[in-house]
């Protein structure tokens, strides 16, 4: 399980939404082996007040917080920051412009479809 927040400037993010969300999407069915039907992102525009750009970054500058249950290697998830750097630079964001947080917990941590994570039967192995 995984669910993906993305933040960015409002004269940025929306233009690229899909195509952003489709390259998070591979970069987590294939690397992190999450099945194809889990898509669950969620966009946030932010004005510039809102969204200050630290020094060095461009109006692209796009934050990526990943939430997801603990147990992937270290290996895989370098794998998956790799691919998200390597796809977005086809969306005009250079890896200066990108950040990208993984924060990992307990699958009792989580309650969803009415159960505690760690009763849930997964399509996939956490442990990659």
């Amino acid at each position: 399980m995984a669910q993906f927040k993305v933040y960015g400037r409002d004269t940025f993010l929306p233009a690229v939404r899909q195509a952003l969300s489709d390259v998070i999407h591979a970069a987590a069915v294939d690397v992190l082996q999450l099945p194809p039907t889990k898509r669950f992102h969620r966009f946030f525009p932010l004005t510039a007040e809102d969204f200050p750009t630290p020094e060095g970054r461009t109006e692209r500058y796009v934050v990526i917080e990943v939430l997801m249950f603990e147990g992937r290697a270290v290996e895989t998830k370098k794998a998956f920051y790799a691919r998200l750097y390597r796809d977005v630079a086809a969306l005009g964001v250079e890896p200066a412009d990108l950040e990208v947080t993984v924060i990992e917990t307990p699958r009792h941590d989580w309650a969803i479809r009415g159960l505690p994570g760690d009763e849930l039967a997964l399509p996939y192995r956490v442990d990659v």
